[in-house]
């Protein structure tokens, strides 16, 4: 291009220069969104795999041997249902350390978002502040609908409440069955009893030969409590009403402590558990959890042969208290963690899982269409000793829960003891059981 004056030339610098400070914002812009576009395609990857990455919810769980094995295998499986939450379970020992570790927790405010806990330590655990009610996720739109709440056993579903909420959800439950030695009842032409009356009529025969018809842990308290509640009396009522020295207390109490005094009964003493003394001989009958069955399954030696049955009725009706245990969900869950816990726990509490586990573990399906589903009926056929905990589901019961349980529970062994071992009358020592419970309650409030 050929340039003729000083203007034309001024102009088409001045023109030159425009065009240069164009193309440098022009660059500048472009390297600006080249930088952007590059600095998104880095970025987004990772915020992705953020926004992905599940919510973690850890379970302290008291679950050991076979038990853990099978829990360990739900977790598995829940895990694997979706990708929003990654449950890790980690075992704590048994229930006495696991409870001891949660209070210690609590302080160092380094709980678990789920923990393991018996219906009975939901109350105490509820006061101190160391769980939170589940009303929300229960009542929820993922929560439960009136009929799957039907589905759950009643008794189930009781332990699941304190002060008119929710503060746990059903997992692992049990029930007292009775074990039986068959050699022993067809020997002396026995039948499997079907009422405390039949016990007693049999018993004079087996004690002629020294052996004690009924067999009992370290302490009776179970069975004196399932009698009570068959004869329509509760120890304590929801209301925080105690009966321990009622008239129907008291008579229960006689008659097993008359069974213990004749030789008609035994307890374990020093073996805590009645197991021993059964598979030995020395007792016909003998009470355990349906979730024990398993265990005296192991002791039994080649040859016993023996089965269970539901526990006798007394007073025309039968009556067996509910164990096990249940799942909290910690006040140190943040609102996240809380919903991927009820997750877990809704998906423990399904039918197909609940089956699962009872066949697994020998603990009972917590809702009755497993309890009647095809898969578990199979089961008992193939596993008759599991019969007995299924068929008492509809005798099953729990105990009002409340805040100082733990305290009236020592307190009933000792009473116990002190009429097995130092012969108090019963009238005389639940009279002061009575008081114990009536000063727990008042304290708790």
């Amino acid at each position: 291009m050929q340039i003729g004056s000083v203007a034309e030339l001024v102009y088409e610098y001045e023109r030159i220069n425009i065009m240069n400070r164009t193309f440098k914002k022009l660059a500048v812009g472009s390297a600006v969104a080249l930088l952007a576009a590059s600095s998104l395609t880095t970025i987004s990857p990772v915020e992705a795999k953020a926004a992905s990455k599940p919510t973690k919810v850890t379970v302290w769980h008291a679950m050991n041997g076979n038990y853990n094995d099978a829990f360990q295998d739900e977790v598995k499986a829940f895990n694997a249902s979706q990708k929003k939450y990654r449950v890790v379970a980690t075992g704590q020992g048994d229930y006495t350390t696991l409870n001891q570790k949660v209070m210690a927790a609590a302080k160092s405010k380094t709980l678990p978002v789920i923990s393991q806990a018996t219906y009975t330590q939901v109350p105490d655990y509820a006061k101190q502040g160391i769980v939170q009610n589940l009303d929300k996720q229960v009542k929820g739109k993922d929560g439960w609908s009136k009929k799957d709440l039907k589905n759950i056993y009643p008794g189930f579903l009781e332990q699941t409440k304190y002060d008119g909420h929710y503060y746990a959800m059903p997992f692992s439950a049990s029930v007292r069955v009775m074990l039986y030695n068959k050699t022993i009842l067809d020997k002396y032409n026995l039948e499997v009893p079907k009422t405390w009356d039949d016990i007693q009529k049999m018993a004079p025969t087996l004690a002629a030969d020294g052996i004690a018809t009924v067999g009992f842990d370290k302490s009776y308290d179970m069975e004196w409590d399932g009698l009570v509640r068959s004869a329509g009396t509760q120890i304590v009522d929801k209301k925080g009403h105690v009966k321990a020295d009622s008239k129907d207390a008291v008579q229960a109490a006689d008659m097993l402590n008359g069974m213990l005094d004749k030789g008609y009964a035994l307890t374990a003493g020093s073996d805590m558990y009645g197991t021993n003394n059964f598979v030995n001989g020395k007792t016909a009958l003998s009470f355990s959890s349906s979730a024990g069955v398993s265990a005296t399954k192991e002791a039994v030696p080649d040859g016993f042969d023996w089965g269970t049955a539901v526990i006798p009725a007394y007073q025309g009706k039968r009556a067996t208290q509910f164990a096990g245990n249940n799942l909290v969900l910690t006040s140190q869950a943040n609102k996240k963690e809380a919903v991927g816990a009820f997750a877990f726990m809704k998906f423990l509490a399904s039918d197909k899982q609940t089956e699962k586990w009872a066949e697994k573990t020998g603990y009972l399906p917590i809702t009755k269409k497993a309890a009647n589903s095809k898969q578990y009926n199979q089961y008992l056929k193939d596993n008759p000793l599991a019969t007995a905990g299924a068929d008492s589901l509809q005798y099953g019961f729990s105990d009002a829960a409340f805040p100082g349980y733990q305290e009236y529970r020592n307190n009933l062994t000792a009473t116990v003891d002190k009429m097995v071992t130092k012969h108090t009358p019963a009238k005389e020592a639940l009279k002061t059981l009575n008081q114990q419970i009536e000063k727990t309650i008042k304290d708790n409030k």
